[in-house]
């Protein structure tokens, strides 16, 4: 069932992990944002879509994820438009080899990928880098690209009804989850994200994370100083201190995620000190290489 959130926004929740599906209405039809997860949920956003007069006349993916490049084939042939990055990562992983899909499906409840209409996965068109906003006639829908949680991420600030899609940040149940691909700087890129979407926090009035509860504008600076201490924690190696970890947290499986972060960063940490080590061996020759200053971590 569609839930109003602002004047002409209106958002579809599924049971998985509290995904919610953006839908913008415009003079001659909707912009569709992350549409959904399970099969017959998109099923169902498609008939209230239907009984409601709506046609998709364009799709918007906020990232290169599973749970955000699925479509369902009652939606249309609309274009699906996403980051340039992001379109690449999808066509990445389609054009992986035979068994892209299997692949794909071990990240993927079973119950969720026996649904799945595989061969409108991922089929995302990229827009140009520097694009402003989402091309088409309905309110102006801002792109805020960034690389924080995954590359070609993007936010999207529906100007003209103060309605921030954050995808996947600024979540009351989802603690900020790292990109840790192998050239990725993840603390540095979430981080850089976070003060990007703070640029644009006082048009704020409505957030929608891809996960959780909509916020008011009273949340918007809020949530984006939690996912900001938790990444600086992240990055002390500390203890989480954030309601979305432990025993009273909606998904309890938020420790074990906040435990591998902490592995990973790590790791890296320890690999980047044996690389700072190889070097050079004596202290006056790593001086001269440094300059006479303190190499930088990967993470600070």
């Amino acid at each position: 069932m569609l839930k109003r959130v602002a004047e002409g926004v209106l958002i579809h929740q599924s049971e998985f992990l509290d995904s919610n599906a953006v839908v913008v209405q415009g003079p001659s039809g909707v912009l569709l944002i992350d549409p959904g997860i399970y099969g017959s949920e998109m099923a169902c956003l498609a008939n209230d879509l239907s009984d409601a007069a709506q046609t998709v006349m364009a799709g918007f993916s906020t990232h290169p994820h599973w749970d955000h490049v699925l479509w369902h084939a009652r939606f249309g042939s609309a274009p699906r438009y996403g980051t340039a990055r992001c379109a690449a990562a999808t066509t990445r992983d389609r054009e992986s080899g035979p068994r892209w899909k299997d692949t794909i499906a071990e990240w993927i409840p079973p119950d969720i990928a026996e649904q799945m209409p595989w061969d409108l996965y991922g089929l995302i068109t990229g827009l140009p880098a520097e694009t402003a906003r989402i091309p088409w006639d309905g309110p102006h829908v801002r792109i805020i690209e960034h690389q924080a949680h995954a590359e070609g991420h993007a936010a999207l600030l529906i100007e003209e009804r103060g309605v921030l899609v954050a995808g996947d940040m600024l979540s009351d149940a989802l603690i900020p989850m790292l990109d840790f691909d192998d050239h990725a700087a993840p603390i540095q890129d979430y981080l850089a994200g976070l003060r990007l979407i703070e640029g644009i926090a006082g048009d704020v009035d409505v957030i929608v994370p891809g996960h959780g509860s909509i916020g008011g504008a009273d949340q918007v600076r809020a949530r984006i100083e939690q996912d900001r201490a938790y990444v600086h924690t992240l990055r002390d190696g500390g203890g989480p201190g954030d309601p979305r970890v432990g025993p009273l947290a909606p998904f309890d499986w938020m420790s074990g995620v906040h435990e591998r972060q902490l592995q990973e960063l790590a790791r890296r940490t320890a690999a980047f000190s044996r690389m700072v080590e190889d070097l050079g061996s004596g202290p006056k020759r790593d001086r001269e290489r440094r300059g006479g200053h303190r190499l930088p971590t990967p993470f600070s």
